[in-house]
């Protein structure tokens, strides 16, 4: 149910098809990968219509899944998913947030205080770079 979010919410930026077959694997989440992470969801009316997950990496805290239902885009979803994603960072003592972010997305991060701080190479199609952004959570931010 996670991995088809995921994949409507990635085909609402006009993506096509071989692009989003090319991100299935990274947009899946395995009961593994549910069980090791920190993921969590925002239900309504007993639908799932957002989530995020929250991964360790190297001495970090990485924002890896970060989606809203396209029906539900641009009714707060996404603001009330990152501000949970942030109270829960900040309670697992990190001082900061790393995003690997879609093109698309990057804006909605930098706005809500996130910063840019390089770039990263695509996993979906070589020669694409993400951007990298850090996000810190200690400045009372």
């Amino acid at each position: 149910m996670l991995s088809a979010l995921a994949l409507r919410s990635k085909a609402h930026w006009g993506y096509d098809r071989e692009f989003l077959e090319a991100c299935r694997g990274e947009l899946t989440l395995s009961p593994a990968f549910v069980d090791t992470a920190h993921v969590h969801v925002l239900e309504a009316a007993g639908q799932v219509i957002g989530f995020y997950s929250l991964v360790n990496w190297s001495s970090e805290l990485e924002l890896r899944h970060f989606f809203v239902d396209p029906a539900f885009m641009g009714q707060g979803v996404g603001r009330r998913l990152w501000d949970d994603a942030v109270t829960r960072a900040r309670n697992l003592g990190r001082e900061q947030l790393l995003i690997e972010s879609d093109p698309h997305a990057e804006g909605f991060y930098l706005k809500l205080g996130a910063e840019r701080i390089g770039k990263v190479p695509s996993q979906a199609r070589s020669g694409r770079v993400l951007p990298l952004l850090l996000f810190p959570l200690t400045d009372g931010r």
